[in-house]
């Protein structure tokens, strides 16, 4: 498998911290966004950000901007399409999504989850940690799923396209119908998928940076 392309999602409405561009928010004297690109950037070909609005706003970055193609806020997935359909259009393979609000997300995401779909006719693979599952997509091998950390292939760009066009919205019922896999990364001493929903979680990066 060649070498994926990186896609930073960040097309959500971040209504927990009142709306606005949360990756936009400083965080260790720079913008939350700036941790995330470069946890990134050394482990894949290219960057993209997905986000929707005036893409001028983050003009600053450096980086393409693809917006959703599928209206009204369908989740995580339609910036996973709009990645594909991104990276297609740069000739790649395959893609590896993060969340814009993740600073901390392992310095080994990448390589990890290309080993666990070596065999795969299709790349596709969810990063997963063990912990609480209260809130988060378990899986049925128990693990914790984190959807919008994955490597996800451009081959089935269209197949995704019509099940979001069909309503879909839910990651894992369209994952594990193509025979998604799961790469588990350890969460202690601390989470790596710990991700910023609330000025409280901001405090508390703050205090882990």
């Amino acid at each position: 498998m060649k070498q994926p392309l990186g896609v930073i999602l960040a097309g959500g409405q971040a209504t927990r911290m009142g709306g606005g561009d949360k990756c936009l928010l400083p965080l260790g004297g720079q913008p939350l966004l700036a941790h995330v690109v470069d946890r990134l950037a050394p482990q894949v070909g290219a960057v993209a950000l997905n986000a929707n609005g005036d893409a001028a706003r983050f003009d600053a970055f450096g980086l393409p901007v693809v917006a959703d193609t599928i209206p009204d806020f369908a989740g995580p997935l339609a910036g996973v399409l709009a990645g594909l359909d991104w990276a297609a259009d740069q000739g790649a393979d395959a893609i590896v999504t993060v969340a814009a609000d993740t600073p901390f997300f392992p310095c080994d995401l990448v390589p990890r989850l290309m080993l666990a779909a070596e065999g795969q006719a299709h790349p596709l693979v969810l990063a997963a940690t063990k912990g609480d599952a209260a809130t988060r997509s378990k899986s049925r091998s128990g693990l914790i799923r984190h959807p919008t950390f994955g490597l996800w292939p451009v081959a089935l760009r269209d197949d995704l396209r019509a099940a979001l066009q069909d309503g879909l919205k839910k990651v894992v019922l369209w994952t594990d119908p193509h025979g998604g896999r799961e790469a588990q990364f350890p969460s202690d001493p601390m989470d790596p998928f710990f991700n910023i929903n609330t000025p409280e979680d901001l405090a508390q990066a703050e205090g882990m940076i």
